[in-house]
């Protein structure tokens, strides 16, 4: 029973993510496009937009903890119950320290504690491809399809912190618009980083999509 709840879970979490990003992204497309609003209501849209952002970051979170938990009492990883309890912990940890990012974002601290954030990134999913690299060549036993499937969720991760290093650099040119003023060339460079962040989006579902086809399908 408890597994059956949880694969609710696991589905309507995804939901949640594509919901979140779609809202995101349609904020987002305004902002960059809303060259003749003043910059007070234009920069506080884009606090919205950061606010709702907070919302694919739980997400990711949810689908990483949940995917644990499940693979651990499915059999399809070692470790059962006690993996499973040690990635709910660590899963409800996570998303403390993400909410916490986003409350002190402003200050220096948080500029920190989102390096380390993005750290963590890094080794994750660094790890996700050595374990699929590692049961392909058959070092570590693992289901081929399980294994693409942490490769893949790899790959949503780096394309997570592919987006994130695309906002980094609008908010680049969003102080200097702040600070001096909109030119053309500033809301071209806006528009361009808009552009290339959405295209990691639509290839960061495509892993998705790829990961839900493997996980119903589980080819042989």
């Amino acid at each position: 029973m408890l597994v059956e709840v949880l694969l609710i879970f696991h589905i309507a979490v995804l939901g949640y993510w594509l919901g979140s990003e779609f809202v995101i992204n349609s904020g987002y497309r305004y902002v960059c496009r809303g060259s003749s609003m003043p910059f007070d209501e234009r920069n506080r849209l884009m606090e919205h937009v950061m606010d709702v952002d907070q919302h694919v970051r739980y997400a990711l979170v949810l689908q990483a903890g949940l995917g644990t938990v499940l693979a651990a009492l499915l059999g399809y990883v070692p470790g059962g119950s006690t993996l499973a309890w040690g990635a709910g912990i660590v899963g409800i940890l996570w998303l403390g320290f993400v909410e916490t990012i986003h409350r002190v974002r402003h200050a220096g601290l948080g500029q920190k504690l989102a390096l380390l954030d993005r750290v963590i990134r890094y080794v994750l999913l660094f790890f996700l491809f050595v374990v699929g690299v590692a049961a392909a060549l058959d070092a570590i036993s693992l289901q081929g399809w399980f294994a693409l499937k942490l490769v893949l969720f790899g790959c949503v991760m780096a394309s997570g912190v592919g987006i994130r290093i695309s906002i980094i650099e609008f908010f680049r040119v969003w102080r200097e618009i702040e600070a001096t003023g909109s030119t053309t060339e500033r809301e071209k460079e806006i528009w361009w980083i808009y552009t290339w962040g959405t295209a990691i989006l639509v290839l960061l579902w495509v892993f998705i999509a790829a990961i839900v086809v493997l996980s119903v399908m589980k080819p042989g």
